[in-house]
């Protein structure tokens, strides 16, 4: 995994119009593991970021104390502490209104799991439970644990990285075993997968009516992740809403918008074609007869209107 890590003092990586900021991991010098533990107060400001953010690695958050709300991928939890929080790369989340937050973070990347590559599907699982609450006794045990993180990590011995690891490791399988907690009622998964089906189609209309944007510029992670959800969250919540995949309705806008290229302009099919994201104009006519069941010529033909204005002006007459 490259470019997830980088030394102190770096800037968050600068995102592109209109896409969430991303955050990478400071580590403290060439050759440092991609690992970091610590307090709230000890990893930083952005570690309490209350704007939408992602990550380039993974973040897991034992919650000790504060009030507030944690959003993630548009599901909200509310801050009842103790809990623990699980968010992976990629997914977006932030703190809400929140009140003397408290706790402890392990943040890495996946490069880090070299030792136990198990760990990566249970830690993407874990992402999509997302939040857990702790007993007493679950939270003395996860606690230990972050805090052997955060004293290994500061006190850096011979052989640091692979007790880290190992910490890391129990810790990933013990929170496999914690009960799902239910988000906030009225933003549980049936609200959640609604409002995100229908940002889709908002993203989607909106883009139609924008000259300057092409259809084939996205794909269904970046339409994703400039909804803040993960490609897979995407897909089950347009499809439980529309029937149909995110792709699927991506195809049909590419196709929506050459048609309206052909009818309403003068681009010669190779120009539509690049508009419409398409190096190869023989490759876009394919889709296009497969799409509409007619050549972009024909189809031109029969419904071109480039001068429509000055027809409707000489039938008035």
């Amino acid at each position: 995994m490259l470019r997830t890590t980088v030394l102190p003092g770096t800037p968050c990586a600068t995102p592109r119009p209109g896409d969430v900021p991303l955050h990478r991991l400071e580590i403290a010098g060439p050759g440092a593991a991609p690992f970091a533990a610590g307090s709230f107060d000890a990893v930083g400001p952005l570690a309490r970021d209350p704007g939408p953010h992602r990550h380039t690695f993974y973040e897991i958050v034992h919650v000790t104390a504060g009030s507030g709300t944690h959003v993630v991928d548009l599901a909200r939890w509310p801050l009842r502490p103790p809990h623990l929080a699980v968010i992976r790369p990629g997914q977006v989340h932030h703190w809400e209104a929140d009140r003397d937050l408290a706790g402890t973070l392990a943040l890495f990347t996946e490069d880090f799991l070299v030792d136990h590559p198990g760990d990566r599907d249970v830690l993407r699982r874990l992402g999509e439970r997302c939040w857990f609450r702790l007993d007493a006794e679950q939270d003395a045990r996860i606690g230990r644990l972050m805090g052997e993180l955060v004293a290994e990590h500061g006190d850096r011995a011979p052989g640091y990285e692979s007790v880290l690891r190992s910490l890391l490791h129990v810790l990933v399988v013990r929170a496999a075993r914690l009960p799902e907690q239910a988000p906030v009622p009225g933003a549980g998964s049936g609200g959640r997968t609604l409002a995100v089906a229908e940002a889709f189609a908002r993203l989607l209309a909106d883009r139609r009516e924008s000259a300057a944007w092409t259809v084939g510029e996205w794909t269904v992670r970046e339409c994703a992740d400039r909804l803040g959800v993960t490609p897979g969250y995407l897909t089950q919540s347009v499809r439980a809403a529309t029937g149909r995949s995110p792709g699927r309705l991506l195809i049909e806008a590419r196709t929506h918008q050459a048609q309206r290229l052909l009818a309403h302009t003068e681009l010669s099919v190779r120009q539509v074609a690049a508009r419409t994201g398409f190096d190869d104009p023989a490759y876009f006519s394919r889709f296009f007869r497969r799409e509409t069941g007619t050549s972009p010529g024909a189809f031109r033909k029969h419904h071109s209107r480039p001068h429509q204005s000055l027809e409707g002006a000489e039938t008035r007459a």
